[in-house]
């Protein structure tokens, strides 16, 4: 991989320490005071080690990694699955129900990497039952911890199963319309008496999905909850509710077939194509994240709405799928609702996510109670606390790709960000000077290290306003994103002719032709048009100043103390009007807002049992529920069931793995 030394380290600092606490853990271990003599939680090096520890075959490492550099990772949990079922992994003659059972298991696992659904205690059992054709047919049964959270790696267990069927030579699940009317039963009775699904799934749906999978999804009871009508069917086990069977073909076949149907036509398997009749259930309208608001969880911004999160693609290396990325100060600005691992409902890609701290995106901007706005970072923030009149701007949401991608979404526009005006400075000096980065750096007065770092690092090496301008007169690139503000706020072409008229009017100081001051008159239409487009700006004695770099980035784009102003006649646009003025292409910085909400802060919270449990010891149940060592000692003695162990040396009976009397 090609990482930075920095992150190198880092990684190989994590696995020392890592090596030496499982030093630790063995050495204790091997002791004999445990029920092991060693560390019974192994490291796996990637997925293929994981799948294979938590579910095997044996070997079947070997080929998944193989597979894993030719195909994606859907279709080589299809393959995996063919080769157990042609008995590639098998050590000994084993039954076809052993054979499908494996496979489904080690596919799941692998389409699920071992997390969102249970592979082994998700799958209770994999049998072959006979139709009442008495064709053979294959069942799988689902037991409670198969969860909702990996719908679709539910779903695809069942295609897989589908898969594995052809392979055995096996017939379709044929079921009787006692056994699908009996189905939507208990799914009603499980919604009435022990909880929601995902999807309201009508009974029309549920009865055509159940006709067409061609295995049989049932399961093993997970409620104490009975049916009163189709009861003692012959091949339904159980008058109970059968909570996994029950997810399965609501959130996952029916709930998720657009997105399931989507992967399996990719892979180009035949005979799920009535998946594609199927209303989306999972497509919500925008502003579908403020459903089930509940009270006293915050509501960070309304769907699509100026001033709320700032789209912006990429990941950071504590960021990835269902991990977003907000600047800290915004955390800061927002009253710690939001740290580091708060879940949040999302309005875009669809999925909600974990919040990480990313410090190389746009910060916030607040309004303060003296009506003065300020760009919020972590140094300044001391400065501002408790003195914040209103949220402008929340900063930046940095979503991975890959999200959208799992969603299966359509990416909405992007602003003008760094990573891409670093792109386009690229391919402007190659065009014009080709690698001879020395006679570019020349041409615009500036030294090639300075200019090297543009392209290579943008988000360490940001230019200044005159910098930005010297670099778009040059080579022609848009203005850099540091030296543009959020121009395409203001709506009409009349907001930005007023700010110019406003600045020509007002006191303004120029230092090396750019300007370093602007101080104006307290116009309110100017005032809204500056906190529209976040601009930093002081009110100092009825008086608006703006100073520094944003001075000098206003004062560019509205092209004063050039002749251009009278070109404003030929603009349609804001951002053709800004480019006229300004004589260089503007960009807008903003075209893609993102809503989003607290989603459940309790998640995060450090959760540990009451009382707190310190050992473990078999007092049965005189200690309660909590097996309370001091509620037992009330009692007096208890009868415990104990393994008694036999010394292999002397003889020697004991309960422990290590013998008292010769340390065997």
């Amino acid at each position: 991989m090609n990482i930075s030394k920095g992150y190198q380290n880092y990684v190989n600092a994590m696995e020392t320490e890592l090596k030496r606490l499982y030093t630790i853990s063995d050495s204790a271990r091997s002791k004999g005071l445990d029920p092991a003599l060693k560390t019974e939680c192994i490291v796996a090096q990637d997925i293929a080690d994981l799948v294979e520890g938590l579910v095997g075959p044996k070997d079947v490492a070997l080929s998944i990694r193989e597979l894993s550099t030719k195909m994606p990772r859907e279709e080589v949990a299809f393959k995996v699955a063919q080769q157990i079922a042609q008995g590639k992994f098998s050590q000994a003659e084993q039954k076809q129900e052993q054979l499908a059972e494996q496979a489904i298991r080690t596919a799941l696992a692998i389409f699920t990497e071992g997390l969102t659904a249970a592979p082994i205690q998700g799958i209770a059992q994999v049998k072959i039952k006979t139709n009442y054709d008495k064709t053979r047919y294959l069942a799988v049964y689902f037991a409670g911890p198969i969860r909702s959270a990996g719908g679709t790696d539910q779903a695809l267990t069942l295609v897989v199963g589908d898969y594995v069927r052809r392979e055995l030579d096996l017939d379709k699940y044929k079921p009787t319309e006692e056994e699908v009317s009996r189905f939507i039963e208990e799914l009603r009775l499980y919604e009435r008496s022990v909880g929601r699904f995902q999807y309201h799934i009508p009974d029309e749906e549920l009865r055509k999905a159940l006709n067409l999978i061609p295995v049989e999804c049932t399961g093993t009871e997970s409620d104490p909850v009975e049916v009163s009508s189709y009861r003692n069917l012959e091949r339904v086990e159980t008058n109970r509710v059968r909570g996994g069977a029950l997810r399965v073909v609501n959130d996952g076949i029916v709930g998720r077939a657009q997105k399931v149907y989507v992967i399996i036509d990719k892979l180009g398997f035949q005979g799920w194509d009535w998946l594609k009749n199927f209303k989306k259930k999972s497509e919500k309208k925008s502003g579908g994240f403020m459903d089930d608001v509940i009270a006293g969880r915050p509501i960070f911004a309304f769907p699509s709405t100026r001033g709320g999160f700032r789209l912006r693609y990429g990941r950071s290396r504590n960021t990835g799928l269902s991990a977003v990325g907000i600047h800290p100060a915004t955390m800061l600005v927002v009253e710690s609702f939001l740290a580091a691992g708060t879940q949040m409902r999302l309005e875009l890609p669809g999925k909600g996510g974990v919040t990480m701290p990313v410090d190389s995106i746009e910060k916030p901007v607040v309004l303060l109670k003296d009506n003065s706005v300020v760009r919020v970072s972590l140094e300044n923030y001391a400065a501002v606390k408790g003195k914040i009149q209103k949220i402008l701007f929340l900063g930046d949401m940095l979503i991975d790709f890959g999200d959208f991608l799992y969603c299966n979404k359509a990416l909405p526009p992007s602003g003008y960000v760094e990573e891409w005006w670093a792109k386009d400075l690229q391919n402007a000096v190659l065009s014009k000077y080709g690698t001879d980065f020395r006679k570019a750096a020349e041409a615009c007065k500036l030294s090639v290290e300075k200019l090297e770092s543009f392209v290579v690092d943008p988000f360490l090496n940001k230019p200044t306003v005159n910098e930005a301008i010297v670099l778009s007169q040059n080579f022609g690139v848009p203005l850099a994103p540091t030296a543009t503000l959020f121009w395409t706020s203001l709506s009409v072409v009349q907001e930005v002719e007023s700010l110019q008229k406003w600045l020509a009017s007002s006191d303004v100081k120029v230092e090396d032709g750019l300007v370093s001051e602007i101080t104006g008159s307290m116009i309110e239409d100017v005032v809204k048009s500056l906190r529209k487009i976040f601009v930093p700006h002081k009110i100092i004695e009825d008086k608006v100043v703006l100073s520094g770099e944003d001075a000098a980035a206003l004062g560019f784009t509205l092209g004063y103390g050039t002749v251009r102003l009278n070109e404003s006649m030929k603009a349609t646009s804001v951002l053709e009007l800004l480019s006229l003025l300004s004589g260089v292409q503007i960009k807008d910085k903003a075209p893609t807002y993102v809503g989003g909400r607290m989603g459940r802060p309790e998640k995060a919270k450090h959760r540990e049992m009451k009382p707190l449990v310190h050992v473990l010891f078999p007092v049965g149940l005189k200690g309660g529920s909590h097996r309370d060592l001091v509620e037992v000692a009330k009692h007096g003695p208890v009868f415990v069931e104990l393994t008694k162990r036999k010394c292999p040396s002397c003889k020697n009976y004991t309960v422990k793995v290590k013998c008292d009397a010769c340390g065997c």
